[in-house]
């Protein structure tokens, strides 16, 4: 096939064919069958004929096509455009089609937000192809996330007397003692030592995870749950996560598992993010050791003004206060800017965070370094 024969079919391919696509291109064999798949979801609203119908066997197969033909990224994407495109929340009850779809956060998402109308025979597959999720999840994000934040307590409990020669950051003690360098010695007298003191056994910080359950913040709550048992199984920090809408839920004692934790949370619903503030006040024990992390889209059914209130008096009491409008992969997410340039003037900066990023902002937070300077060299506010 010559280099432009191969360009208009995949123009045929993009315009999806009849007479106003302009190619007079053809399609055969797997060809059209891919062009079947794309037309089931995309030919809705256009003047040509698509759509799956109502059928779980029609869908099932349509799910099987499209991961024979396209890679798993695409196969994701086209499975979120077909539930929002043709309406098939309902067939997702169906034990059949929960074993055919492809597995992904947004897909947990949806899964999460209809568990309450969930038939029993659909809950077991519900359950496995959340696990699969989150246990994804975890094997991408786990290991950085706990090396990021041991490192952190690591550095954050530098000492000026470490007790054993073991203990000495050599590299730092060289630098800081660079005036006291002997030329014709050709060596540093190291009149100041800088090292590590010898990790603590009890909890260092108190991290409290509060997380808005809105339907908008599905991607979130998944990978907030993932993180947050990442970090209760730390012994050095005290983990506690609340979820919450116009009512709060605790559910620290379900950290150990983040799947039963997932499906404790109830997507959709209003938002009083004053009153789940006002509960994770009494959470902290230890103000000036403790992270409190907000994430929400900030829009508020509660009392704004005394929402402002607590988080000003959190950061008076010594609480590393982080308010993240989103943690997750997606692009730039829809949140109130009224009440996240209130919250950036009382110095507590309102930004987006990627799983990926996130490890990295726990260590800062450990630190307790400038978030703010965090976010400028890390993100777009």
């Amino acid at each position: 096939m010559s280099a432009a024969d191969e360009r208009m079919r995949r123009w045929r391919l993009v315009l999806g064919g009849g007479a106003a696509d302009g190619t007079g291109c053809g399609l055969e064999g797997m060809d059209a069958r891919m062009d079947a798949a794309l037309g089931a979801v995309y030919d809705q609203g256009v003047g040509r004929e698509g759509g799956l119908g109502a059928s779980a066997p029609r869908v099932a197969r349509w799910l099987g096509d499209i991961r024979t033909y396209f890679p798993s990224t695409v196969v994701q994407v086209m499975q979120q455009d077909a539930i929002e495109r043709l309406n098939l929340t309902r067939l997702l009850l169906e034990p059949e089609m929960l074993e055919a779809v492809e597995p992904d956060v947004h897909l947990v998402g949806t899964l999460l937000a209809l568990n309450k109308v969930m038939p029993d025979q659909a809950r077991e597959s519900a359950r496995a192809l959340v696990r699969k999720v989150v246990e994804e999840l975890e094997r991408r994000l786990v290991q950085k996330t706990r090396a990021a934040v041991t490192g952190a307590l690591d550095r954050s409990a530098r000492t000026h007397r470490p007790k054993r020669v073991s203990d000495i950051d050599w590299d730092r003690t060289i630098r800081v003692n660079l005036k006291n360098y002997l030329p014709d010695k050709n060596t540093v007298v190291p009149s100041r030592l800088v090292g590590y003191a010898r990790r603590q056994r009890s909890v260092q910080r108190e991290v409290v995870l509060c997380i808005d359950q809105s339907g908008s913040m599905a991607a979130s709550v998944v990978y907030s749950s993932v993180f947050g048992a990442v970090l209760a199984s730390m012994r050095s920090l005290k983990t506690s996560l609340v979820v919450f809408d116009t009512a709060v839920v605790d559910l620290t004692d379900q950290l150990h598992d983040p799947v039963e934790l997932l499906f404790g949370t109830q997507l959709g619903g209003g938002t009083d993010i004053n009153r789940a503030i006002a509960y994770s006040q009494g959470l902290i024990t230890r103000p000036a050791d403790s992270i409190f992390i907000l994430i929400s889209d900030l829009y508020e059914g509660g009392v704004r003004q005394e929402m402002l209130r607590r988080v000003a008096a959190m950061k008076e009491a010594g609480v590393q206060v982080i308010v993240l409008l989103a943690l997750s992969d997606e692009g730039a997410p829809f949140y109130d800017h009224e009440n996240a340039a209130a919250l950036a003037a009382l110095g507590v900066p309102a930004f987006a965070c990627t799983p990926d990023a996130f490890p990295d902002l726990m260590a800062a937070a450990i630190e307790r370094r400038d978030i703010a300077r965090w976010v400028e060299r890390h993100t777009d506010l």
